[in-house]
């Protein structure tokens, strides 16, 4: 009765978790962005949310993308669920077309960062996120894209957008193919059908 009553205790605090919180991680970790998107897609097959990425030197991988998968063990139907996209590139105009591509197929932002890649450079890493169980009502969105070296313009330039209804998703600081090191900055908005 007294375990009871401190397990009823503990649990309405938020200190006990319970089997339905119980949840199982997936790490994926590689130097090239050409393999991380089907690997990204074979977890998400397997019931797997991304969570997190993070681009840097790994003691005995080098330099890679690492990214933290993670499911709740109790959604069975999960698998399948999410898609995943994930573009890299040294060039900030190519990344602004891409991800106008994505975007127009539903991909919603997930996360960025920068690392560099076996073969790319220095590349900014974007990864989005299709949610399947969306297509009744399918949403679509444009992003922006900003790039400067100086910080002063990169607040002119998000106010600007900010007040065209865009909201701040992302930011890396990067050292990219022609524009030297840039603040990039990555907006979004939802678009109507």
């Amino acid at each position: 009765m007294i375990v009871r009553a401190i397990s009823l205790l503990l649990m309405s605090a938020g200190l006990l978790i319970s089997a339905d919180e119980a949840y199982e991680y997936r790490v994926l970790a590689t130097n090239k962005t050409s393999t991380m998107e089907k690997e990204l897609n074979q977890a998400a097959d397997a019931g797997y949310r991304m969570e997190k990425a993070m681009g840097g030197g790994t003691a005995w991988g080098g330099s890679e993308v690492v990214i933290v998968m993670a499911k709740n063990r109790s959604e069975s139907s999960s698998a399948g669920r999410y898609a995943y996209k994930l573009l890299a590139t040294n060039k900030t105009s190519t990344m602004q077309k891409e991800l106008q591509e994505a975007g127009n197929e539903g991909f919603d932002y997930k996360d960025q960062t920068v690392f560099d890649s076996a073969f790319g450079g220095t590349e900014v890493v974007v990864i989005l996120e299709l949610d399947r169980a969306r297509k009744s009502s399918k949403v679509r969105y444009e992003y922006k894209l900003l790039a400067t070296q100086k910080t002063s313009t990169m607040q002119k330039e998000l106010q600007e957008a900010g007040n065209a209804g865009f909201k701040f998703v992302g930011v890396t600081v990067a050292k990219t193919a022609f524009g030297g090191k840039e603040v990039v900055s990555i907006l979004r908005k939802e678009i109507a059908d």
